[in-house]
């Protein structure tokens, strides 16, 4: 059970940046990581209701229609979009929610969440590793990798946006910067509801 508020952290990045990676060190038991939906096909290995929520273009956009969506956006004529439902679902656990989001749709987060959310950008070393990076997959063509690398300098501009900035060079320094920020921001007093109990305490004494 979480003793403070749950936290709600929404965490981007280019796509090849190694956010997703990162967030693979959270404790499920702590975390919930939100399912986003989309209109693309599973790639090897995927899981529907695991990796994503697989649906057709029509279903997504009936959903828009319904405004399910806290936010959604298109990607190189791909659908992506976060449920509202994750949320409660999230809250219903008692658990933390994070948001694994393209950088656009988590822009857009800041007007819904204020200032009770926190905003991490996952940044490469640099545009020729990230091209390794999307090369290694194996999973487009020339072409639409440097579709991606074109996309990415233009997300790279938000960086300076987000609370945080973890640069995942070196893999286990980014966990260990991830897990500083998530400790760091528990420690926020709006958080930490048993600091109100010992400042009272303190101060009638």
């Amino acid at each position: 059970m979480l003793k403070n508020k749950p936290l709600i952290i929404i965490i981007t990045g280019p796509s090849g940046a190694g956010k997703t990676t990162l967030l693979k060190y959270l404790p499920s038991e702590k975390f919930y990581f939100s399912i986003s939906h989309t209109t693309r096909s599973p790639r090897k290995g995927e899981i529907n209701g695991k990796d994503y929520y697989f649906v057709s273009k029509e279903k997504f956009l009936e959903m828009v229609k319904n405004d399910e969506f806290l936010e959604w956006v298109e990607v190189f004529g791909t659908f992506y979009g976060t449920a509202k439902s994750e949320i409660e679902k999230a809250f219903s656990q008692n658990k933390h929610l994070i948001l694994d989001i393209e950088v656009i749709g988590a822009t857009r987060m800041r007007s819904y969440f204020g200032n009770s959310a926190v905003f991490i950008f996952v940044l490469p070393p640099s545009i020729e590793e990230l091209k390794k990076r999307l090369e290694k997959r194996g999973t487009e063509d020339a072409n639409k990798i440097r579709e991606r690398i074109q996309r990415s300098k233009e997300e790279i501009k938000f960086a300076s946006w987000f609370d945080y900035i973890i640069i995942n060079d070196d893999l286990e320094k980014a966990k260990n910067e991830l897990f500083s920020i998530i400790k760091a921001e528990m420690c926020r007093p709006f958080r930490n509801t048993y600091w109100h109990d010992i400042l009272n305490s303190i101060i009638h004494e």
